[in-house]
């Protein structure tokens, strides 16, 4: 395996060729991103109070000194006159490594949702982080006082941290000037964090709990019912990881709500219904059903940690038929992210399971089809040379710390396949080999895309450390990607 593409620069893609360059250092590597600058996920999803997270990127800085590497950034996949077909990549590589990350989030799919007032929380993200798919976003946070957040994984927390957060302590991050100067005018002094199965089974952690519990200023209002209902375990017989839980929750906020001037609340076992308007275009309410555990929570519990804390953790639950409305005027819809294919997976061999929203693999990252299985459709097998980290590969799960265990994994993968002589993208090598990066460049500058390379992209890196550096922050993140490839060209 001479020459290897990596579709996608984020976590996934960036720990992919830093382990393959470890046990490979003489591949052949291109890194495909379709913005001029790269990091994917860690640049632009992680909360700006969480630098400590992003410093995993300094990885990608480390791969890209090997002199066979290659960072082609402001580059599409795609089928028309400004992109790059996936057939021209296949053509000229060994072997595809599809680290592309989710590119949109889960709809809810209920009424109501494209009023007024009613957010995309991964798109609130990206806006505050500069991404330039949202920087016109421009959210209403003038409304009103109270903000519902649907869901309570670890971007739902994020959302409620940023509306909630000290403005001083948020101007020392790398979030945007533009947000910045919309959260200052903020009238948001109430954040309800909604889930539709209990305190246990939500995906939130220990620490992103902490957090918002020591956020200065800021209380905690328990939920309406009580936490020995909601909870529904003697402390004493959870597993110690739930119990803690219980107990965070129990404590509540270093700063007491009668003496706080904003809180937040986690509510459970309601599902959202609807999102309502009386006049079909702002949001003034969000309609939930209220839900109920198909278990007794204590019956689970059988004295085995592990065992109970999978079997509370998986715990589901069903409607009761109850209704519950919370009044407010904005709302946001957290509640996962989904991968979608590239143009021209179909014309490389490549499928890609619509409802998982993942390429099919083996769990190692080979990419999986019917029709290179040794009894046709009836089974499955490799697709020759093609591979898949990261989100595409197992789903929008996990943390950065996961996806780096899973690029591993995946690049343990192609290193073994190399090594043991499996097929590639084609036995090429007896006529010369694949072109690689020379050909690919060659037929980009065909093209005319215009191109980004490593050297420019630490010229956009050096200037937003600069215009960093006069605000008294990390960086100013340019958030057009017309401005950045002016930067280049001025």
């Amino acid at each position: 395996m001479d020459c290897l593409a990596i579709i996608g620069s984020g976590p996934a893609g960036f720990y992919s060729a830093y382990r393959l360059l470890k046990k490979l250092p003489d591949a052949h590597i291109t890194m495909f991103e379709q913005l001029p600058v790269p990091y994917g996920l860690v640049r632009y999803g992680v909360a700006p109070d969480h630098p400590e997270v992003k410093k995993s990127s300094e990885t990608l800085v480390d791969v890209a000194k090997y002199p066979h590497f290659h960072f082609a950034g402001n580059v599409s996949i795609g089928t028309d006159a400004n992109s790059l077909p996936l057939p021209v990549i296949a053509q000229n590589y060994d072997a595809i490594l599809f680290a592309y990350g989710a590119s949109r989030d889960r709809k809810l799919d209920i009424p109501g949702e494209g009023l007024r007032g009613v957010l995309s929380a991964r798109a609130f993200v990206g806006w505050y982080n500069g991404l330039p798919e949202y920087a016109d976003l421009d959210p209403d946070l003038t409304k009103g006082d109270t903000a519902v957040v649907i869901g309570q994984g670890n971007v739902a927390l994020d959302v409620t941290r940023t509306l909630l957060a000290p403005l001083e302590e948020l101007r020392k991050t790398d979030i945007s000037e533009q947000a910045v100067e919309v959260l200052s005018r903020s009238r948001v002094k109430s954040v309800k964090v909604i889930g539709r199965r209990g305190p246990l089974q939500a995906p939130y952690t220990i620490k992103e709990i902490r957090e918002l519990m020591y956020l200065p200023g800021v209380g905690f209002a328990p939920p309406p019912e009580s936490w020995d209902d909601l909870v529904g375990v003697q402390r004493k017989r959870l597993p110690r990881q739930l119990r803690r839980i219980a107990e965070l929750l129990e404590k509540g906020s270093k700063t007491p709500l009668e003496a706080s001037n904003k809180a937040w609340q986690l509510g459970y076992l309601r599902s959202p219904a609807a999102f309502l308007s009386s006049n079909n275009e702002d949001l003034e309410a969000v309609g939930f059903g209220q839900t109920e555990y198909e278990l007794e929570p204590s019956s689970l519990v059988n004295g085995d940690p592990s065992a109970d804390l999978n079997a509370l953790r998986k715990l589901k639950v069903r409607s009761t038929g109850g209704k519950t409305l919370v009044h407010a005027s904005l709302a946001f819809r957290s509640v996962g992210y989904q991968s979608e294919p590239l143009e021209g997976m179909k014309d490389v061999g490549v499928p890609f399971d619509q409802a998982l929203g993942v390429i099919p693999n083996d769990r190692w990252g080979r990419v999986l089809s019917p029709g290179h299985g040794p009894a046709g459709a009836l089974t499955a097998g490799h697709v020759p040379g093609m591979y898949c980290a990261g989100w595409v590969k197992r789903g929008p799960t996990g943390v950065i710390a996961s996806t780096m265990d899973d690029a591993f994994t995946t690049a343990d993968v192609i290193t073994k396949d190399w090594e043991g002589g499996v097929k590639f993208m084609s036995d090429e090598a007896e006529s010369g080999g694949k072109g690689g990066w020379d050909a690919v460049k060659h037929e980009m500058k065909r093209r005319s895309l215009r191109v980004v390379s490593w050297q420019d992209w630490e010229k956009i890196d050096a200037l937003e450390r600069a215009r960093g550096k006069e605000k008294g922050k990390e960086r100013e993140k340019i958030r057009s990607v017309a401005e950045m490839l002016e930067v280049l060209d001025g």
